[in-house]
């Protein structure tokens, strides 16, 4: 006979999910985002304490993963407006840690090379798989504006890439 999960084990349970199915996703984002893989890891620990601790209700996995992309977004332009940002200085003779898995490098750098409103609408609608109504929605900009940042960004790629 099973006993019922007590509550630390239904706690533990879902921040093993969480981390599980989003850990991933919010790295990729926000290291999109930021190019730094020290800062990326930073964000996604600092998205999972706040999905862990606020506890939202959502009403679908497709709401809980839009709510995780917007406040990911949300934590990035926090971090690149705080004071504690600007007054760090660099340091290259460290190196950087390999950055998370992505796909060929060569598109990769040119993504990275876009405006950063361009790179974040290619990141979510093509390395998230994410619809251009659900980019608009965590952006806060209309369907519109993304259908056009997509194509300005397509267009600045295939320049780059020679293609």
């Amino acid at each position: 006979m099973q006993h019922p999960l007590t509550t630390r084990e239904k706690a533990e349970s879902e921040a093993t999910r969480l981390v599980n199915t989003y850990s991933d996703m919010i790295l990729r984002l926000s290291y999109s985002y930021l190019g730094s893989t020290a800062d990326a890891e930073d964000i996604c620990q600092t998205v999972l304490l706040r999905l862990m601790t606020k506890a939202p209700n959502f009403s679908d996995r497709d709401h809980e993963r839009a709510w995780i992309t917007r406040t990911t977004v949300n934590a990035c332009k926090d971090l690149l407006r705080s004071s504690a940002r600007r007054s760090i200085v660099s340091l290259e003779a460290a190196g950087e840690p390999e950055a998370p898995a992505v796909p060929d490098g060569t598109v990769v750098d040119a993504v990275a090379r876009l405006p950063r409103d361009q790179r974040l609408a290619i990141h979510l609608y093509y390395f998230e798989g994410l619809p251009i109504h659900q980019v608009a929605c965590i952006t806060k900009a209309s369907e519109a504006t993304i259908t056009k940042r997509l194509s300005r960004a397509r267009q600045t790629l295939r320049t780059a890439l020679g293609a």
